[in-house]
């Protein structure tokens, strides 16, 4: 899909938004628009024993006040932080590439970011260093509602949103024999590594 992609910011996204910028001549983060909850802009699904388990960023955000995602502050008063890796580490660590990648996923998680945009653009460039795609996203300068629909996937890659990206099946470590697709980028770097690219 050449020409620019427009896509929202997200928290370890799932195959279907990196293989949308693998695709892409060129991409933008939504940058401008009012926050939306319960979104994958600040949440991932990763694959545990016990099934699927959503990990979020817990948010400074006052009342019913509309802000735009830019200005949206990731909440330290939670250990988060510890939660995630916690999780992490007892979901992947006896997959094949864990020890490779989490060291500086987990460096960048323990930064301490004020902002959630930043949190997830260092997360998405490690990402895509991972998986050896060369894009550099950058961010909207306003927010533009009429961007074409087959550019536009802004709010079409969300938890409970169907769509038509199907998953390659890999080998899963807690999967019962079953493949359980729409996971977090993390199910698939962990699990395939420098292979993750080709089931893209």
């Amino acid at each position: 899909m050449p020409g620019d992609l427009i896509l929202s910011t997200a928290y370890f996204p799932p195959a279907e938004y990196f293989n949308l910028i693998k695709s892409a001549g060129s991409v933008l983060i939504e940058q401008e628009e009012n926050y939306i909850k319960q979104t994958y802009r600040n949440r991932c699904r990763i694959l545990t024993s016990n099934g699927i388990l959503t990990l979020s960023v817990p948010v400074m955000k006052g009342g019913k006040i509309k802000a735009r995602v830019k200005d949206i502050t990731v909440d330290y008063s939670k250990r988060w932080q510890q939660v995630h890796i916690r999780a992490m580490v007892s979901a992947y660590s006896r997959s094949p590439y864990f020890q490779f990648y989490i060291e500086p996923l987990e460096k960048i998680l323990l930064t301490n970011h004020k902002y959630l945009l930043d949190l997830n653009d260092q997360l998405l460039k490690k990402c895509l260093e991972i998986l050896n795609i060369n894009k550099f996203p950058i961010h909207t300068s306003s927010y533009e509602a009429g961007y074409a629909a087959d550019r536009d996937f802004r709010y079409s890659i969300e938890p409970g949103v169907v769509s038509g990206y199907s998953d390659k099946t890999y080998i899963q470590v807690f999967n019962g024999g079953e493949f359980v697709g729409r996971l977090s980028i993390l199910d698939l770097i962990f699990n395939m590594g420098p292979e993750s690219l080709r089931y893209l």
